[in-house]
């Protein structure tokens, strides 16, 4: 089914960017009416209403480091981690956003695994364990 919406706008997509070029002095001339929104196509599957923007945004991925800093006031933690493929990260140290019930316990030194979820470039630590 994601396949055939997927079709649809791309076809969609061509359809408009072909229209575009193609105006004729008479069209260009003519006020235009405003665009009545298209319906959507009748929701048949568990995918239906799903934004794909958001699906994008959703993308997480797991790592393990080491915490170098924690800041639960800030609700942040910083941690040396090694290469994350998910989000096309090489190995390095960087501070997430995390709530403050995740990093209790935790403190400079401590082997973790961490999923996170990434988004904007950055990432937020959405469960961390000690290893």
């Amino acid at each position: 089914m994601k396949r055939a919406y997927f079709t649809a706008g791309v076809v969609s997509a061509l359809l408009a960017l072909a229209a575009c070029g193609q105006k004729t002095e008479t069209q260009a001339e003519a006020p235009t009416a405003p665009a009545e929104p298209a319906a959507a196509p009748a929701a048949t599957d568990s995918m239906a209403g799903m934004n794909m923007a958001s699906a994008e945004a959703a993308k997480t991925a797991k790592a393990t480091g080491t915490v170098t800093a924690v800041d639960a006031a800030d609700g942040a933690i910083t941690i040396d981690h090694g290469p994350i493929p998910e989000a096309n990260w090489p190995a390095m140290t960087m501070a997430f956003k995390a709530a403050p019930a995740l990093t209790q316990g935790l403190k400079a030194g401590d082997k973790v695994a961490f999923d996170l979820k990434l988004e904007n470039g950055g990432g937020e630590v959405t469960a961390i364990s000690k290893q």
